[in-house]
């Protein structure tokens, strides 16, 4: 584990579970988000049905999440109410959990364990599919990225779960 990842564990222990609200899958790259109740994640690839899970074994980038929480912030900055997900293009939305914190860490939704990896910048298709601002709006708020670890179903309505495994460098 790297030295930032050490200091933020230290500090999450104990860190309170969230909830999976979300998911949404999209079978090609810029295509259509299809909302659905579950999914299967497949360790190193991807979610199953979704574009990434095709793409290069290992990617840091298998799937993304934000909260609902960082939605509220963008309808807020963005002086607007309603964003649904799919405008957002990420797989997954969270709720009740502190994403940030996650950085770096293990965590278990479902059945599944990812491992955050980086955070999940704004590219400027928001600023297109939220209007001018969108980018902006999305600053420190866009989510994470992850890896699948460990596969397994996950579904609406899991907890999210930060673990307290020790990652290794």
């Amino acid at each position: 584990m790297n030295a930032q990842g050490r200091l933020i564990s230290r500090f999450t222990q104990g860190l309170g579970a969230g909830e999976l609200i979300w998911i949404g899958l999209r079978e090609q790259r810029k295509g259509q988000i299809l909302k659905v109740d579950q999914a299967q994640a497949l360790a190193g690839f991807g979610l199953e049905g979704d574009h990434r899970c095709g793409g290069t074994e290992g990617s840091a980038r298998q799937v993304t999440l934000i909260s609902s929480e960082y939605i509220r912030l963008i309808e807020t900055y963005l002086d607007c109410e309603n964003i649904s997900p799919e405008r957002l293009r990420r797989n997954l939305v969270v709720s009740g959990i502190n994403l940030n914190a996650l950085r770096h860490q293990r965590f278990r939704i479902g059945e599944a364990e990812f491992e955050a990896t980086a955070h999940c910048h704004p590219c400027s298709r928001m600023e297109k599919e939220l209007g001018k601002g969108g980018v902006a709006a999305m600053l420190g708020h866009g989510g994470i990225c992850a890896r699948i670890v460990q596969s397994g179903l996950i579904r609406v309505g899991d907890s999210v779960q930060k673990l307290d495994k020790q990652l290794d460098d």
